[in-house]
């Protein structure tokens, strides 16, 4: 029989709740807190789409819902876009197939160290934590692609 589908954004809702779960220190923003995060990093020239990424993880106590707060202590926050599966996949990820949308890229390129991917499995619960380079330096091959709505 075959498996039920869930689709992308319900797994990542699901790799979300994962995250938080295992107090590595993820948190999921508010509305409000994401477009504090995108005008904080605006500020300092740096460009961030509110879609490009899902969950925040702060080094240190940072009040996100404080602009001028959060506009001090920058260099403590990584923002998150999750990548997640629910396949069966080694616990490194290795074989995994997963696309980059050109505002993740360009968020990535801008942001930098406070920038990265979270894959994770939402059937094992593993996760992985790589920055642009780090996965360009992993991938076996890229496909680049165009994605059309109507």
């Amino acid at each position: 029989m075959a498996e039920p589908f869930i689709s992308g954004q319900s797994t990542a809702r699901k790799a979300a709740a994962i995250l938080v779960a295992k107090d590595a220190g993820f948190w999921i923003p508010t509305a409000r807190q994401k477009q504090n995060l995108a005008v904080a990093f605006a500020k300092r020239g740096m460009v961030v789409y509110g879609k490009a990424f899902d969950i925040v993880r702060t080094s240190g106590r940072v009040n996100l819902d404080d602009l001028a707060e959060m506009e001090q202590h920058l260099g403590k926050i990584t923002i998150f876009e999750i990548k997640s599966t629910r396949k069966k996949l080694k616990p490194d990820f290795s074989g995994y197939f997963f696309g980059l949308t050109a505002a993740e890229v360009l968020v990535a390129q801008s942001l930098k160290k406070n920038f990265k991917f979270v894959f994770v499995n939402i059937t094992t619960g593993e996760f992985l934590e790589l920055d642009l380079v780090g996965i360009f330096a992993r991938a076996r091959g890229i496909y680049p692609t165009w994605s059309i709505s109507f």
